[in-house]
């Protein structure tokens, strides 16, 4: 007669119970370790890892744990090199590195049971503070699987006879996961958002390198950063190419390098001026959901309504239109936004400005780009330009400029080297020696020339331009789109915007395509796969952020009017998340009774035999075969119980012997009515 073969076993289930469950517990405190590493300093994550390390090699080889006061050397090195670093014990970076040190060091002194579920606690303490970092879907992915591998750890702590399988225990965890995730919908749709206990953290926001200076030839660090800094979804057709310029930082100082912001002091003087806004024409609506951005402006399309001084009311914010018409924050935006805005594709700005204020846009550096500077009185003196008004002739002037950038070896590249390395006339040596740059070499070099010939002018950096394909509906404008433009101005005009980047690469604004650095192996070898999966992922991203990081207290309030409260308030939304406190506590304990009830036929048989044994005055022990019941019924009551006593044989002779046939209920319910005579 053949034998099957016994299933094979593998290396992992030949380890003893407690090496394997240590296995497993290092390794799920290493993936909720995992996403602080980029916040931990280096010397934390390393030591953390040593720790993990050292603690599994004892599991596996079955060392004893080291001794009490080998760990009390531990933290108090750990704790040291903290103070060092933060020169505080406090606070949230030395508190989270001082959680994650006491977890590593807790697994190194695993005695008990007790100290395993400190381990566990902490390790949900941990997943929590992830969120103070980032709130993004990858994030929250990452936290429900380490929720999952606690709870499953957990499930093993509570499991102490035998050997059970980690399956087993992950099942038991994905279940009780599955119970919790309705009530935590619940809790995430009512609970007040109180700020600023909800909101997004202000530590893990996007970067996108736009700031109140620019440094000559910092900008490609922005250009090799393909995150999506705004999104757009607009009422009605897109502006046309050469309108999608979103005003940031306007920058006016320049010291032969780095071109500056004014300071508040003298952008609100008198000296300065305020520039003076008229729009014309239909206006361009949209709704923008800006990440964060580590600035005090907000970059609107190109021209927003609103004169010097207004403001505009967003949640939990109020910008100021400043001087040189940008949107002022009163503190950094570190949380993500949603605007409705508009925008004018004609208007005029500073058309009254005296010769004081002109003044302030004519500045240069002293002894700096000699070259360059006589390069430009040389064009400004040549016989064309004679002759001819203020207003024409600043015109013309900007207009030779171009037509040189067009028609001369200038080259619009990412890579252009790093300038004023040998020299300080960093000017010179773009506009007449290498002639390689990017936008803000070419604004830069606009604008000194212009301010060279006598003609004022400045720098303006925003964002130009977006993908060529819409994801989900919205326009998606990246870091990559970061740019920098000029602006001259025109006496009868006022200031007028020059892009001299169009010059000599007019895909980037007629098209809106951003330099870009190489992509990866995917990218390489499949562009087109590359940018399906990289969309597909930020669509998702997108809907998570509009669905769930966008959920707030307004949102809540017209889910309250669709719930019929007719003036949905802090009350209500109260009264709303009792009702489901009440209605959730009501569900367990149902649940819990229902639990503790037998599920299966045999021991429902059993209860419901029980049950009317007891109304006769039988006790019926859960303990006793239905033999043991038959002999208590004849030795109780006697000669009429015999018809129920041998129901109950039968009963047994059924449960327990083969082929015999089950007796019919209603026998025993009727011998139990003759008991109860």
């Amino acid at each position: 007669m053949a034998t099957s073969p016994a299933p094979s076993t593998g290396w992992w289930a030949r380890l003893p119970r407690d090496t394997r469950d240590s296995l497993f517990l290092l390794g799920v405190i290493a993936a909720v370790v995992a996403p602080h590493a980029s916040h931990l300093p280096w010397w934390s994550s390393a030591l953390t890892g040593v720790v993990l390390a050292w603690r599994g090699l004892l599991a596996w080889r079955q060392r004893p744990l080291p001794s009490r006061w080998g760990l009390f050397g531990i933290v108090v090195i750990y704790a040291g090199m903290t103070w060092l670093t933060f020169r505080t014990l406090v606070g949230r970076e030395a508190g989270i590195t001082l959680l994650v040190m006491l977890m590593a060091l807790k697994t190194l002194e695993l005695r008990a049971r007790r100290d395993a579920f400190v381990v566990f606690f902490l390790g949900f303490f941990l997943v929590l503070t992830q969120f103070l970092y980032s709130q993004s879907l990858l994030t929250a992915l990452w936290s429900l699987a380490s929720l999952w591998g606690l709870l499953a750890a957990v499930v093993l702590a509570q499991m102490p006879t035998g050997v059970p399988s980690i399956a087993i225990a992950a099942r038991r965890a994905a279940g009780t996961t599955a119970l919790g995730l309705p009530v935590m919908v619940l809790l995430f749709v009512l609970f007040p958002r109180i700020a600023p206990l909800w909101g997004v953290p202000t530590e893990a926001i996007g970067r996108t390198g736009l700031s109140n200076q620019l440094e000559f030839g910092a900008m490609n660090e922005v250009a090799n950063d393909d995150s999506i800094a705004l999104r757009l979804k607009f009422e009605g057709p897109l502006p046309p190419p050469d309108q999608r310029y979103f005003r940031g930082p306007v920058l006016t100082r320049f010291d032969g390098k780095t071109w500056r912001a004014p300071s508040p002091a003298v952008s609100q003087s008198w000296l300065r001026g305020r520039d003076d806004l008229a729009t014309t024409g239909p206006a361009v609506r949209y709704e923008m959901t800006l990440e964060p951005l580590r600035l005090p402006v907000l970059p609107l399309l190109e021209m927003s309504p609103g004169g010097p001084g207004s403001e505009m009311a967003l949640v939990d914010l109020t910008v100021t239109r400043g001087p040189e018409l940008q949107w002022l924050s009163p503190r950094p935006i570190t949380e993500r936004l949603r605007v409705q805005a508009s925008a004018y594709a004609g208007w005029q700005a500073g058309l009254r400005r005296n010769r004081l204020q002109q003044a302030t846009d004519l500045e240069l550096p002293p002894g700096l780009n000699p070259r360059s500077l006589a390069w430009a009185r040389a064009l400004s003196e040549q016989p064309r330009f004679a002759g001819l008004a203020a207003g024409p002739r600043a015109e013309a002037l900007a207009a030779a400029l171009l037509e040189h950038v067009r028609t001369n070896d200038f080259l619009y590249t990412l890579s252009p080297g790093r300038y004023g390395e040998a020299s300080p006339h960093v000017i010179d040596e773009f506009w007449l020696d290498r002639r390689l740059g990017f936008c803000e070499h070419f604004a830069s070099a606009f604008v000194v020339l212009m301010r060279g010939m006598g003609v004022p002018a400045r720098i303006v950096t925003g964002f130009q331009g977006w993908d060529a394909e819409a994801q989900d509906g919205y326009q998606v404008v990246r870091n990559a789109n970061a740019h920098a433009w000029a602006e001259f101005w025109v006496e009868g005009r006022g200031w007028v915007r020059s892009d001299p980047t169009a010059a000599v690469a007019p895909n980037r604004v007629t098209e809106g395509l951003a330099l870009r650095p190489q992509p990866g192996v995917i990218g390489q070898l499949n562009p087109t796969l590359w940018r399906a999966l990289r969309n597909g992922w930020e669509t998702l991203d997108n809907r998570w952020q509009q669905l769930v990081l966008n959920y707030s207290r307004q949102n809540q309030f017209d889910l309250l009017k669709r719930l019929g409260f007719a003036q949905p308030d802090w009350a209500a939304l109260g009264q709303a998340l009792a009702g489901v406190i009440l209605l959730l506590a009501t569900a367990s304990a149902g649940w819990i009774r229902w639990s503790s009830r037998p599920h299966d036929a045999w021991s429902r048989q059993r209860a419901s035999i029980a049950a009317l044994l007891a109304r006769a005055g039988v006790p019926a022990p859960a303990h006793e075969s239905p033999a043991a019941w038959a002999r208590a019924l004849r030795r109780q009551l006697g000669q009429k119980a015999e018809p129920a006593a041998q129901w109950l044989e039968r009963l047994e002779r059924h449960r327990y012997a083969a082929g015999s046939p089950p007796p019919a209920w209603a026998e025993f319910r009727a011998a139990a009515r003759m008991l109860r005579a």
